[in-house]
This record gives C-alpha cells, sequence and structure tokens, in this order.
C-alpha cells in the first residue's frame, strides 16, 4: 500500500509527530498513520477455560513503530523486557494454533473488516523512521477461510462485515509477531476496529467471534495499555497511568458480567482520559474479553514504555 503524505497530517499523525520532536531528544521524528517500574510477568495460575484444547485469547502491547528492530535510542531494558514477553507468547497457548487472528489498534473501517488476501503485503503505516524500518519482512501467509469464517460468525450475531483482499499487515500485527512467531509460518488474519469505537459494540464483536477459539484460532487484540502521544514526553500527563493500569487488572480478574459491564463504562476510570485520549489502543481489549467469555483474565505482562507502566491482559 503506498505511503499516503495527507493522511499523515491528520490529529493523531500530528501527535506521533510530537511525540518523537518533544519526547525523547535522541529520536527522530516519527509517527504512525491514523488508519492505522520492574517488569512483571504472571503465569495463568487458576484463570482459564475448562474447555480442553480452547485457545487463549489476548490483549498485548505492541509498543511504538519498529522499535524491536531498528535502534532508536530508546531504553534498551524496558525494550528487551517487552520484546521478551512478546517472544514467549508461543507458548501461551498449550497446543500450536491453525491460525492466528489479530484485532489491529492501527485499522479502522466503518464495519469490523477482515484481510482476505492469501499472502498479504507489508503495510509500513508509519513514517520518519530510518530507512530499515521499511525494509522489515513478516511474510506469513494469509487464510481466506478464516477471514470467511470470521465474517460468518459476525453475521450469525447480526453484526455487519466486509473484507479487504489488498490489506498488508500493519506494525500492530506485524511487530509483535516478528517476535512471538519469526519463522512467519502460521495463517494470520487481521481484524480492524469499528469506526466510533463504542465498547460495547467491540464487546458484542469479540463474544461473537468465541467459537474460533475452539477451532484452533489464538485470538490477539493487539495495542497498548496506555496512549497519550503527549503523556510520554509530559510526566504530568501521565500521572494517572498506574491507577488506571491497576483498574484494568482489576476489571479483567471480574467475573464476565461484571468485567464487561466496567469495560463498557471505562471512561469512567480513573484518569481514563488522561491515559487515551482516543481510545483506539483500549479498544482490541474490547473485542479480547468478549471472545473470552466465561474466562477470567489477568496481568499476564507488566513493563514500561518511555517510562510509562504498560500491561498484557490474558484470558483462558
Amino acid at each position: 500500500m503506498a505511503h499516503d503524505p495527507d493522511r499523515a497530517l491528520s490529529r493523531r499523525a500530528a501527535m506521533a509527530t510530537g511525540l518523537a520532536t518533544a519526547t525523547i531528544a535522541a529520536l527522530p521524528a516519527i509517527g504512525c498513520h491514523p488508519d492505522a517500574s520492574a517488569p512483571e510477568t504472571a503465569g495463568s495460575g487458576d484463570v482459564g477455560s475448562d474447555v480442553a484444547g480452547r485457545m487463549p485469547v489476548a490483549y498485548l502491547p505492541h509498543g511504538g513503530g519498529p522499535w524491536p528492530f531498528v535502534d532508536l535510542g530508546m531504553d534498551p531494558t524496558e525494550l528487551e523486557s517487552l520484546a521478551g514477553y512478546l517472544r514467549g507468547l508461543s507458548a501461551v497457548p498449550k497446543s500450536a494454533p491453525r491460525a492466528l487472528l489479530v484485532v489491529s489498534a492501527h485499522w479502522e473501517e466503518a464495519v469490523p473488516t477482515v484481510s482476505a488476501s492469501p499472502r498479504p503485503p507489508m503495510l509500513y503505516d508509519y513514517y520518519g523512521f530510518p530507512p530499515a524500518s521499511y525494509e522489515v519482512q513478516w511474510p506469513a501467509p494469509g487464510d481466506p477461510a478464516l477471514a470467511a469464517r470470521v465474517r460468518s460468525l459476525l453475521g450469525g450475531a447480526g453484526i455487519e462485515s466486509a473484507e479487504d483482499a489488498s490489506r498488508g499487515f500493519d506494525h500492530a500485527t506485524f511487530v509483535p509477531l516478528k517476535l512471538a512467531y519469526p519463522a512467519a509460518e502460521i495463517p494470520t488474519v487481521q481484524l480492524s476496529l469499528k469506526i466510533g469505537l463504542d465498547p460495547s459494540e467491540h464487546l458484542a464483536i469479540g463474544r461473537a467471534l468465541q467459537p474460533l477459539r475452539d477451532e484452533g484460532v489464538f485470538i490477539l487484540g493487539s495495542g497498548l495499555s496506555y496512549h497519550n502521544m503527549r503523556g510520554f514526553r509530559d510526566p504530568s500527563g501521565r500521572s494517572g497511568a498506574g491507577s488506571f493500569d491497576a483498574w484494568l487488572g482489576e476489571t479483567a480478574e471480574l467475573d464476565p458480567a461484571s468485567r464487561d459491564r466496567r469495560l463498557a463504562l471505562w471512561a469512567k476510570a480513573p484518569a481514563a482520559r488522561q491515559c487515551h485520549p482516543r481510545e483506539e489502543h483500549l479498544l482490541p481489549l474490547m473485542v479480547v474479553a468478549g471472545a473470552a467469555g466465561a474466562d477470567r483474565g489477568a496481568i499476564a505482562y507488566r513493563g514500561g514504555v518511555f517510562g510509562v507502566p504498560v500491561s498484557a491482559i490474558h484470558f483462558g
């Protein structure tokens, strides 16, 4: 997909550029297209599905831009911690998945839309990075049959959907999965968010997709549990990050009905809008939580990005 310079001047792109130029002096100007403390890890404990062979679901932090593959002068301790979590992601399911379905924070459409190419290209949905950033490859196959199955399940739940046969893997997919599945052998399909970013709608999307877990599909929500571009450079904008992160962890552990009620009203959580002025990086969690069904969640990783706490949440 061709680079679109006009889109880079949108509100989100301008915010991303602000992060690059003002956050860390060592970084070059960076950004993303609009379409686009000590770390902790936790085992599953008694949180899990009662159904043998059912895939878990996971909400994961994908970091910023092509951070694992290009030296951007960022904190190496933070980066290695997050990279270590992502490298271990493939061990989370008890058996190897037959396919991956990734809900991308960097794709929004009028209706939930699936990528349907058998050989998805790369979509470098960022700008201003070093040339090597545009040479990263993750040539996993697509899965048109899975894309059709996703649409069938959504339709059965009364949810309109669409497909895009040309959509490539954006960095919410290829960055974390190049670490988790470096061989790029597992068929992978992306799913967009729905414009409007209604949390209840995204919970319903996830509920409709629950059957995929019993069909060998590992559902991943790729976002970031804190995503305030100004806050990354301004300490006053991150003061509530710890409170919001704790709220997410508490919410994930609740029974499904209570969890979903709280997620639907996420904007009332402590420091919610301070952490997510725009919620596209949080909404993949709603799809994952919907797909979790009766499974309770838990914080599976807690680390930092630009000194701000971020978490991964697993269910099942």
